[in-house]
């Protein structure tokens, strides 16, 4: 046991002392931000700001419903409160290009469209939409080809008034005029979200999206950063003969023990470092918004319960990976081989982050319970889950204790892996060898 604690604080105190581990420690809440909420920020700028310009409708449906969608457009651009802002402040703005529209007849919307494509590889207009009976139908189908059809915020507001314009015409030709049915066909809404758990009310449920997803990808990238260490630390005690000193007076599994305890050590350290940054932070965000009258939203209801489970889902994350992580760093010779034999690894880590986006959709779905239970991926998504909505207890149990497992096995293994492979040098072994190291270590 003397020999474990003296493992656990060097790796400890090695770590901790370091400059870099201040200035991550210091700049990380920022750097987190930095690459969560920027591109956020900027996703919605750019949608805001995307224009349709140059723009034309072939109209095949008879009913001028090509003349209302270019309408719609125009009034949408006209009240767009950046252009508002900017024409207030005295802007020069250049003026609205106006959208041709192209009456076509049935039997003449291919050549219409062979024209329209010409125009847009010879650069006249940027695209073009057709609209006939199908888009008049229940389907309200239409056509956009065009060398912007990639952008996003441009087709959504394309969609978005083609869609005003069936209703108000729709509206028009139930017997409603033309000045009320583009009124009615203006209507905006802003549903407020608010979770209500078996306590009682918890808040905003898009800042509980908001709050699951931080968690889930600060998870994710602790047990890389801190996993990655570990097969660092290994590789370069094994190459630099330091492990054949060290295992003479010390056995390998206390040593992997250690090793994986003390970077962990370092790891929790961190985050109660920001966790506690963030709730001061928060708090005095919160009091000042208050005090001002600018109170728009609450912080996530966080229990007991929860912040325990979001700490042994780390721990125990952590030490599933770290002990496959270490593994890796004892069967290799180099930082290549290293690399390369790791990515099985890394693969269960990017299996679990890229599912975050579809279980934020639904947290309570089929795919979200799944990935919750899996030891490999509750780490990261059951935090998310908890954070999304109320779990049962049998779930998180579940959950707990099948990772527990995991982290055995893994440890398990990779005591063996580690045991034998630390003093072998050479060629990086074989599947059939790694199963031989693991029977008979």
């Amino acid at each position: 046991m003397d020999r474990l604690i003296a493992v656990i604080k060097r790796e400890y105190l090695e770590r901790v002392r370091t400059k870099w581990f201040i200035i991550s420690t210091v700049f990380g809440p920022v750097f987190f931000a930095a690459i969560m909420v920027v591109p956020g920020l900027l996703t919605v700028r750019n949608m805001r700001e995307a224009q349709v310009t140059d723009f034309r409708i072939i109209d095949a449906t008879g009913t001028g419903l090509g003349g209302r969608v270019a309408r719609t457009l125009r009034d949408r651009a006209e009240r767009d409160p950046a252009r508002v802002a900017a024409v207030t402040a005295g802007a020069a703005l250049d003026s609205l290009a106006d959208t041709q529209v192209i009456p076509t007849a049935l039997s003449e919307v291919a050549a219409a469209e062979s024209t329209a494509t010409a125009d847009v590889m010879a650069g006249v207009t940027r695209g073009y939409m057709v609209i006939d009976s199908a888009t008049m139908s229940t389907n309200s189908k239409a056509r956009y080809a065009g060398k912007n059809a990639s952008s996003i915020g441009e087709m959504n507001q394309i969609e978005a008034a083609l869609r005003a314009a069936l209703v108000s015409q729709r509206l028009e030709a139930a017997g409603i005029n033309s000045e009320r049915a583009d009124s009615l066909s203006r209507v905006r809404t802003d549903l407020q979200a608010e979770r209500i758990t078996s306590k009682g009310r918890g808040g905003s449920g898009l800042v509980s999206a908001i709050f699951g997803f931080v968690i889930a990808f600060l998870l994710y990238m602790m047990i890389i950063l801190y996993g990655q260490n570990i097969l660092r630390g290994v590789l370069e005690e094994k190459t630099t003969r330091v492990a054949e000193v060290v295992i003479s007076s010390i056995s390998p599994e206390t040593l992997l023990a250690g090793k994986v305890i003390g970077v962990g050590a370092v790891g929790l350290t961190q985050q109660l470092i920001w966790l506690a940054f963030a709730v001061g932070v928060g708090t005095y965000g919160m009091g000042m918004a208050a005090a001002t009258g600018q109170m728009t939203f609450t912080l996530p209801h966080v229990t007991a319960l929860q912040l325990v489970a979001l700490v042994l889902y780390f721990l125990l994350g952590y030490t599933f990976y770290a002990a496959l992580f270490a593994a890796v760093g004892a069967m290799c010779s180099s930082q290549e081989e290293a690399t390369q034999a790791s990515q099985p690894v890394m693969m269960l880590l990017v299996a679990s982050i890229i599912m975050v986006q579809p279980i934020m959709t639904n947290p309570t779905g089929t795919l979200g319970t799944v990935m919750s239970l899996l030891p490999f991926s509750s780490p990261i998504i059951m935090p998310l889950v908890m954070s999304g909505t109320q779990i049962p207890a049998w779930q998180l149990a579940t959950s707990l204790a099948g990772l527990v497992v995991a982290c055995i096995g893994s440890i398990w293994v990779s005591a063996r892996i580690y045991r034998v492979g630390l003093l072998m040098t050479g060629k990086r072994p074989t599947m059939k060898e790694l199963m031989r190291w693991i029977r008979y270590a």
